[in-house]
């Protein structure tokens, strides 16, 4: 089944208030990179189970990776603001091949720290050769034992002289098998979010061990477990003060929840193109499934729901633009957009029927996917949570 289909869901958008030319021209441009330099070689990458260092290379030069990044380390920001970035993550997610997005946009969740509160020196020296896409940088922060429980992060660093050794692992971490940097959560201190730290482990140090994971979707992003045994870092690679990183990591998730939950929407509106256009042109008893009333109210409720999950997305980024920080909603926000991506991928695969369960066609992928965008950055049961808490309930 092609990656494109005749039925378009941008046809659903109608007029907004928040995109501008300028958001329109990227999401166009960015899509014509996509369906030249990525789409036509995703079953490949799915099969080698990883990414082509080259293509962050690819990637750079075309601006995808500096997209929202400081001029000075070598980004484009001027004149773009949260909806640019929107776009990037639905195009990304429209591809359905989560995997491929993930890993190659690791940086977006390993380089924001760095810049927010990292060193003048840290910053000249990592951020242009991870926008440049000559090195990869990762996140590390779960662990074996604490999953979603940042607070409970065992991994130890100790300081000794000019140096912290590090001793302890990480779990499921993205483009871990491939990264150069890790922007690692350790503990410095005592327990609870009061004794957390943030360092930049240099992957190649002595003492750094990686296994590579196997999964039910993402297959073209490497997943690792990472090992440190009395691995000693440089004090100049703290990232902000010692034992104040919780405040980063908390910062840190609020930008990858928008994130996922703009790729979800890209996602369900593949599901909804790709059932859409079979509908259309598949016949059973002598008439098209798009003909048969039960198959049109699928089709209906998931254009219900991609348009509320979108409407609600696009607010979460007018108030982000606006200054606001709206963790509770950040955090409603990205249930709401796993679910209807959860959703649009289910009815999708009722739809196409058998060809959904054959490999090589998106809706197949996404389906694949739908619980690794429910549980990561924030299950959605610690998102339900903290929404609560947020709102003093």
């Amino acid at each position: 089944m092609n990656q494109t289909s005749d039925f378009n869901a941008d046809m659903l958008d109608g007029l907004s208030p928040f995109y501008n030319d300028s958001h329109i021209l990227w999401r166009d441009q960015l899509r014509h990179f996509l369906e030249r330099e990525i789409i036509p070689h995703i079953e490949e990458w799915e099969t080698a189970g990883e990414l082509p260092r080259s293509l962050h290379k690819t990637a750079a030069e075309f601006g995808l990776l500096g997209m929202g990044y400081p001029e000075e380390y070598g980004g484009t920001s001027e004149g773009v603001d949260p909806f640019h970035k929107l776009l990037t993550s639905m195009e990304m997610g429209r591809m359905g091949a989560g995997g491929v997005g993930a890993s190659l946009m690791t940086h977006g969740i390993g380089l924001p720290p760095i810049l927010a509160i990292g060193s003048d020196e840290m910053k000249q020296r990592i951020a242009p050769p991870v926008l440049a896409g000559d090195k990869i940088i990762a996140l590390g922060i779960t662990e074996p034992s604490g999953g979603s429980d940042v607070a409970a992060i065992k991994t130890r660093a100790v300081r000794d002289g000019d140096d912290y050794v590090v001793n302890g692992s990480k779990m499921y971490i993205t483009s871990g098998m491939r990264a150069d940097y890790l922007t690692c959560a350790l503990r410095t201190g005592d327990g609870g979010s009061g004794g957390l730290s943030l360092l930049l482990i240099e992957m190649d140090s002595p003492g750094v061990t990686r296994t590579k994971l196997e999964k039910m979707g993402w297959h073209a992003s490497d997943t690792a477990a990472i090992y440190f045994d009395d691995v000693r870092v440089p004090v100049g690679n703290l990232i902000g003060g010692e034992n104040q990183g919780f405040a980063g990591v908390m910062q840190n998730f609020n930008g990858e929840r928008l994130g996922m939950a703009a790729s979800c929407v890209g996602a369900a509106k593949a599901c909804l193109e790709d059932a859409v256009n079979w509908a259309q042109q598949r016949e059973t008893f002598g008439k098209r499934l798009a003909d048969h009333q039960v198959i049109r109210h699928k089709i209906s409720e998931m254009v219900r729901k991609i348009k509320a999950t979108q409407a609600f997305l696009e607010l979460c980024a007018w108030r982000i633009n606006e200054g606001e920080t709206p963790a509770a909603d950040l955090a409603l926000l990205k249930v709401q957009a796993t679910r209807t991506s959860e959703f649009c991928a289910r009815e999708a695969c009722q739809i196409l029927g058998g060809a959904s369960f054959m490999r090589g066609n998106r809706v197949e992928r996404i389906y694949r996917e739908v619980r690794v965008n429910a549980i990561g950055g924030g299950s959605e049961e610690i998102m339900l949570d903290l929404a609560a808490r947020q709102m003093g309930i």
